[in-house]
């Protein structure tokens, strides 16, 4: 389980600076080789925004703040689509099923991620892969509602 420490490290193995501060209109920001995080969030809050801001690092290039342009839109989901492959994952939800974990609450606890975080990630799994997708031998259903299946 990777968790902000863990991140923590990446982002000063990738010279970049990662400060807590009093944001007001952002969660997480990275301008530069300068993170910001927002200071009174909860550790698998900042854990999460620091995930995608790495996202935005590894992925990204330049200014995205303007939501309005197309190209900044796919930038930002791209981001994003690194903190959901690097923190929740589709094997990540297979473990939470192997683990027995029901619903929502559960399996972003196992995962130790917010719950916003596990349903907009697999928001962009079922975006992606349509209603249900195929690993190794499970199948993870997105729909109607989240369901695995093992194959035998």
């Amino acid at each position: 389980m990777i968790t902000y420490e863990d991140l923590l490290i990446e982002a000063d193995n990738n010279n970049l600076i990662t400060k807590e501060k009093p944001l007001r209109a952002h969660k997480g920001r990275i301008k530069g080789n300068r993170i910001a995080i927002k200071k009174d969030l909860t550790e698998k809050e900042k854990k999460c925004i620091l995930a995608e801001e790495l996202g935005h690092y590894h992925t990204g290039i330049g200014e995205i703040l303007d939501q309005s342009s197309v190209s900044n839109r796919k930038q930002e989901l791209h981001g994003r689509a690194y903190a959901y492959n690097r923190l929740v994952g589709l094997m990540g939800i297979i473990d939470a099923y192997k683990h027995h974990c029901q619903g929502l609450s559960e399996s972003a606890e196992y995962l130790d991620v917010t719950e916003d975080f596990l349903y907009d990630s697999l928001k962009y799994y079922k975006s992606k892969y349509g209603r249900y997708a195929n690993v190794d031998n499970y199948i993870i259903f997105f729909e109607p509602y989240l369901g695995v299946f093992e194959l035998i």
